[in-house]
């Protein structure tokens, strides 16, 4: 896996203070898409036992919510083993600590990964430069889902989403 930046104390990509891994890959390439930068799986740096010290450096923070990966995309099939392995990791390590996923995949295509038991929340769906609305919370188009991952698994249907901080996040 490859890695263009690790983010600290990030406010905009999930709920509470985050650290935000942007892995490189993508092949859902979106129109307007804020980071066409992480597409090439190639780009950016190697991710080694530094990068990942550096994550675990923030995760020790109290005061750190949790951990988002997005890119690229961290469900691209040449990031899908590394990012479960990471994911893996970081919850016996941290198990209080929250891990979000943003993927341009949809819900009804990946609510089967094994990885999903350790993840909190996913954001799903490709963005849409038709559908932007800067006023939504944690996702930039309006076709996009933020999925309550453990609410979902644990319903009778986990094909269908449930909605994360449904009433009040739209």
């Amino acid at each position: 896996m490859r890695y263009h930046n690790i983010t600290k104390d990030d406010m905009k990509n999930g709920d509470g203070l985050r650290v935000v891994l942007w892995v490189a890959g993508c092949n859902h390439c979106c129109k307007g898409c804020q980071n066409p930068c992480t597409w090439d799986p190639d780009g950016g740096l190697p991710f080694d036992e530094a990068a990942e010290a550096e994550i675990y450096e923030q995760l020790d923070k109290s005061y750190i919510s949790g951990i988002t990966f997005s890119g690229g995309d961290p469900l691209f099939p040449g990031n899908k083993a590394d990012v479960a392995d990471l994911i893996s990791r970081v919850k016996e390590k941290y198990p209080d600590k929250t891990v979000w996923l943003y993927t341009g995949d949809l819900w009804e295509n990946i609510y089967n990964y094994p990885m999903m038991k350790n993840i909190d929340v996913v954001v799903d769906g490709e963005f849409m430069i038709d559908k932007l609305d800067v006023t939504l919370m944690w996702k930039g188009s309006s076709n996009q889902r933020v999925v309550d991952v453990k609410a979902t698994l644990n319903s009778d249907d986990p094909s269908v989403p449930v909605l994360y901080c449904d009433d009040y996040y739209k």
